[in-house]
Formats: C-alpha cells, sequence, structure tokens
C-alpha cells in the first residue's frame, strides 16, 4: 500500500470518517487511497475556507474530529480564518496538508512555502510526514493530538513523494509514546501505531470548597463554557442556582449552546460593551467554569477591557482542558443542590407577526417557527441581535456562534452541521456581508442535498462596522469613510447567487412572507436559502 493509503486507514481506525477536501496535484494519492479504504466520507468544497469551517461544524456537533485535505501552503493559508474561529471553539480538527516531494523542495518552485509557519498559528500540534512508513503512525498521533483537552488542531504535511511511494513492511514506525502517556486510556491500533485518547484532569476539592464559598456570598454567577452548556450539566447547574440564587451566565462566543424549551436558561454576555458592562456591574463573586473572564472584544477608548468590575472576585473552577462537567458535580454535592429543581423554560410559541419586516418581527417569526432539535447557526451580526432572547422559550434546540469573530463561518459551519447530523434540522442565520466571504459553501450544501435553511440577512451594509466607527470615537463618518461600510452598489442577489450554486432561493421583504416561505422551507428537505430584506 501506498504511504497515501496507510494514512487514510489510520485515521479511519482511529475514528475519523468525514474529510472536507480542496485537493490539489500534491494530493491526488490520497484522493486515490480514497477508493481503496472504505469508511472515509468526503465533502468537496469549492474554497479551502469552507472545508475548514465545515471541519468546525463537524466537530462542534459529535465531540470528535474531522479531517480536512488542504493543498500546500496556500490552500492552508485560505483555510486560517475559520481555523481560527475552530481554535477559539476548541473544536479538534485534523488537517492534512499535502506538500511538494522531498526531493524537489529543494529547488524551491512557485508553490513552495512554509507550511510548518502556517500551521503554528492555530495548530497545537505539526508535524511533516518523513516517510511512507511513517504515515499511519504521525496520522494516528495527530488524532490523539486533536483529543487532547480541551480540543486542539492538529496539522499533518504530507510529501508527495511519501505519499505515492510503497509502506515497506521492515521500515514500519512503532512510536512508543506518541503523546503523555500518564493522561492516556482506551489504546487504539491502526495499522501499526498507537492512538491514545486523552482524558480531562479532575479538579482539586480546594477549588470546589472556594466556589461554594463564593456562591454562598450572594451577587453571584456562574460563567459557563464548552460541555457545560449542554442539558445535562445546565440541570446540574440549574440546581445550583436554586439553591444558592447564583446566576447562570455564558460568554458572548459560544460553541454550542442546548437552550430552548425543558432546558435551563444561561444568559449570554451582551457583545456591545456598554450593554456587557450594565449586565454585568452588579455582580461581586464569579466563578469560572471551562471557560475564561470575560474580555470585551475591541479596546475602546475610555472603556476597560475586562467586563467584570474590579471589585468582582473571580475564581476559576475548572480551566479550559480540566474536568468542568466533574467539577460542577462536586460543587452541587457540596451545596446540597442535589435536591433542589433546576427552573426549566416552557414552551410558548409567539402568534406570527405581519406586516413590514422588522427585527423583532424577524425574531417572533423563528422563535415561532423553529424545529424541534434545530440546529442554529448564527452569524446573522447586527441584524441578530434580537434573536437571542425572543427564542429563549422556542421548541429546543442547539445554537452555535462565531466564537473568533473572524466572519465566514456560518454557511461552512453549517454544511459541517448538517453533514455531523443529517436527522436534524439545519437553520443558518447569515449576514450578507459575512455571507460572501465564503458563498461557496451553497454549492456543497446542494451537492451533499444538506438540510439546511439559510435566513439570509440583507441590509446592504456592513452595519456592525458602522456601529464600532461611532464606539471607537473615530467621529462622523463622512462619505468616503460610509462607502467602506456599505456593500450597496450594485446589490447583492441573493436569490440569483444561490440558485446559480443550486440552492432554490427566494425573497422575503413582509414578515407575512417571511412566515410562508420559512414554513415551506423548513417542511421540504434539503438546502433552501430566504433572501431576508432588512
Amino acid at each position: 500500500m501506498t504511504g497515501a493509503e496507510a494514512l487514510v486507514r489510520s485515521l479511519v481506525a482511529c475514528g475519523v470518517d468525514t474529510c472536507f477536501t480542496n485537493p490539489g496535484t500534491s494530493e491526488m494519492h490520497f484522493v486515490a487511497a480514497l477508493d481503496r479504504v472504505d469508511g472515509m466520507r468526503c465533502v468537496l468544497a469549492l474554497f479551502e475556507g469552507v472545508a475548514t469551517g465545515a471541519a468546525d461544524g463537524f466537530a462542534r456537533m459529535t465531540d470528535r474530529p474531522a479531517s480536512t485535505l488542504l493543498h500546500l501552503g496556500p490552500g492552508l493559508g485560505n483555510g486560517l480564518a475559520n481555523l481560527h474561529n475552530a481554535y477559539r471553539a476548541l473544536s479538534p480538527v485534523v488537517n492534512i496538508v499535502g506538500e511538494h516531494a522531498t526531493y524537489h523542495r529543494a529547488f524551491d518552485p512557485p508553490l513552495h512555502s512554509d507550511i510548518e509557519g502556517l500551521a503554528r498559528v492555530h495548530s497545537a500540534w505539526v508535524r511533516t510526514v518523513a516517510s511512507p512508513e511513517a504515515a499511519a503512525a504521525d496520522a494516528a498521533s495527530a488524532v490523539a493530538a486533536a483529543l487532547t483537552p480541551p480540543g486542539r488542531i492538529s496539522t499533518l504535511i504530507l510529501p508527495a513523494d511519501c505519499a505515492w511511494n510503497l509502506v515497506n513492511p521492515a521500515n514500519l514506525v512503532n512510536p512508543a509514546n506518541p503523546v503523555n502517556p500518564a493522561n492516556l486510556v482506551n489504546l487504539v491500533n491502526p495499522v501499526n501505531p498507537v492512538n491514545r485518547v486523552p482524558v480531562r484532569a479532575k479538579v482539586a476539592a480546594a477549588r470546589v470548597r472556594d466556589a461554594a464559598d463564593a456562591l454562598r456570598k450572594g451577587q453571584a454567577a456562574l460563567i459557563l463554557g464548552g460541555p457545560l452548556l449542554r442539558t445535562s450539566s445546565l440541570d446540574t447547574c440549574g440546581r445550583i442556582a436554586a439553591a444558592t440564587g447564583a446566576e447562570l451566565l455564558t460568554p458572548t462566543q459560544v460553541s454550542r449552546l442546548e437552550r430552548g424549551a425543558g432546558r435551563v436558561f444561561v444568559d449570554r454576555i451582551p457583545y456591545v460593551i456598554d450593554a456587557a458592562l450594565k449586565r454585568l456591574q452588579h455582580l461581586r463573586h464569579v466563578v469560572l467554569v471551562n471557560t475564561k473572564a470575560p474580555v470585551g472584544f475591541f479596546a475602546y477608548p475610555g472603556k476597560p477591557s475586562l467586563l467584570l468590575p474590579p471589585e468582582c472576585e473571580v475564581l476559576t473552577l475548572a480551566g479550559l482542558a480540566e474536568d468542568g462537567i466533574d467539577a460542577i458535580d462536586q460543587l452541587a454535592d457540596r451545596l446540597g443542590a442535589i435536591d433542589h429543581e433546576p427552573v426549566r423554560e416552557a414552551l410558548a410559541r409567539p402568534p406570527l407577526p405581519t406586516g413590514p419586516m422588522t427585527f423583532p418581527g424577524m425574531a417572533a417569526v423563528l422563535a415561532a417557527l423553529i424545529p424541534e432539535h434545530a440546529i442554529v447557526v448564527d452569524e446573522s451580526i447586527t441584524s441578530g441581535r434580537a434573536l437571542i432572547p425572543v427564542t429563549r422559550n422556542a421548541a429546543p434546540h442547539d445554537w452555535l456562534t462565531n466564537t473568533g469573530g473572524s466572519i465566514g463561518m456560518g454557511l461552512p459551519v453549517a454544511v459541517g452541521a448538517a453533514v455531523a447530523c443529517p436527522d436534524r434540522k439545519v437553520i443558518c442565520l447569515e449576514g450578507d456581508g459575512s455571507g460572501m466571504y465564503t458563498l461557496q459553501a451553497l454549492w456543497t450544501m446542494a451537492r451533499e442535498n444538506l438540510d439546511i435553511v439559510t435566513l439570509l440577512f440583507n441590509n446592504r451594509t456592513y452595519e456592525i462596522l458602522k456601529g464600532e466607527f461611532k464606539y471607537v470615537g473615530a467621529g462622523e463618518a463622512g462619505a468616503k469613510a460610509l462607502d467602506m461600510l456599505e456593500i450597496g452598489r450594485p446589490n447583492l442577489d441573493w436569490v440569483a447567487l444561490a440558485k446559480a450554486q443550486g440552492v432554490p432561493a427566494t425573497r422575503a421583504d413582509t414578515l407575512d412572507t417571511l412566515a410562508h416561505q420559512l414554513r415551506d422551507a423548513l417542511a421540504e428537505r434539503g438546502p433552501r436559502l430566504i433572501d431576508v430584506m432588512v
């Protein structure tokens, strides 16, 4: 077998069964191996940022890595923006990046670049395959690295000759310890290497005691991230809130939040700096679980970077890589909260509004029509700020946001979520400006017949930047400045853009039309786009 085939077999044996790909010449033997290895689904993207964003969405919904297949340094570079979001989402991702043949690099061909340097921007683990015999072991180590808590990006670089040359069984590599064996369990043996899956470290009892003492003092909050935002853990946090009166909060950027009817409510800290400071100003004791202390998205003149009041005591119960679920269970036990009943949200579907398009009306339409167990991918930016509070009592659903702030994540993450969960409806809330970064994802939705309904909020402007212009004290925007903040002239025709890539599309300019079109789109299977004129 070739080195590429050994690598693919190793990925499959390690549980990586999906690859989001945009290959080139150096990856052709990986592509050829797909015909000889069962168990790997490959999803083609027309832009590398779609592939990396889809891997992020897949990981958020499965808690395991997908692979990407990228072409040399420029291909990896094209995918870096959504790898930034995946890095901030703590999503496990395994990048396979093709490289020139080992002997060819010395001649400095046009596509030669420092791939390892590019990869290290967001990858916690980077390796270049040294021989066909090393490919399988390196792939297993890449998977182990991606699964290392709290979830990491690993990048394995595969030179073309290491991909096309045959594996010599006499030269197979057998690494003794691809990762630290002290923290590993569940040995898996693909082709020849050893892949070890890490476990999260338990927190010290002293931290649990200190957190309990802080919550008992009042004016306190638990700020939750990562796995704490799933239903079972939120139930435990709800019991703690009932026992102590503590508030439950989450950062503005959440990789995945299970919310809606029947679930414990956790309040999302506002994005806008003044609103966030006002929301948190009364707190005197904060306990962090699998997240960091909240900070402003940007610096603003005369505003603090940290959003909590200076006199607030901040304790970390569990760091990003530690076992927050176990820590919360211990905390509930110490507080005697197990017997307290958490407050769960009631189901309340608002009546469908009518009339001209408004932000509250759009929110009411969505809240009324979200299907049970839908996945909502939110990159609606300014158009969607009313959506979070109004959908609080909608049917139970998952909500995924832009964790890193690099725009263009919505459509690709929706692709990955739909591939990961084909039995669940995906609703993508996308802004027109951010959607243009990765609109090629619509083609992948059509090709794979993914069950995604995209609400494209079309305001023909970078509305969020107009607000930021004011917040940073840049003065009044004149004609030249405004020209950099608006995306009309010509206006984008999203119905035509979607249809050109195979996605049926309609346009809604009233709430009545939006409700009708969204209901029809949700009743059908496959991709749909609604151009919402706001």
